[in-house]
């Protein structure tokens, strides 16, 4: 049998490189690549796979609601402290709410983009 494919890379098109590398950095605790492409933060994830987010290839005002219709989920342990610890840094759409997937809560980074958080194990 074949090794399962396995999520490798997503990226995310941000209206301010240092605004969106300071929220993710700080919000989410990810440590940036030492070599990222111009124009791109690259941050590694201990799932493997690379986060990424880059200056806009495209019009970002052109739309209302950016990623509308995609989905980013990120884990994260013990959410209902890791909520109590945003205040000030991310906007709360949906506190914590018990899901058939766990606990989840939503936030906006700072283009809006909407993230889950979905409690998992303690490392």
């Amino acid at each position: 049998m074949s090794t399962p494919t396995q999520l490798g890379f997503v990226s995310l098109q941000v209206s301010d490189l240092e605004a969106s590398r300071q929220f993710y950095t700080e919000v989410f605790g990810f440590q940036a690549l030492p070599q990222s492409p111009p124009d791109a933060c690259l941050f590694a994830t201990q799932s493997g796979a690379l986060f990424a987010i880059r200056k806009p290839l495209v019009d970002l005002q052109a739309t209302s609601q950016l990623g509308w219709g995609v989905s980013l989920w990120f884990g994260v342990p013990e959410l209902a402290a890791f909520l109590e610890r945003l205040e000030g840094q991310a906007r709360l759409l949906r506190g914590l709410q018990a899901t058939p997937f766990g606990n989840t809560a939503i936030i906006a980074d700072p283009d809006g983009y909407w993230l889950t958080l979905q409690e998992t194990p303690a490392p």
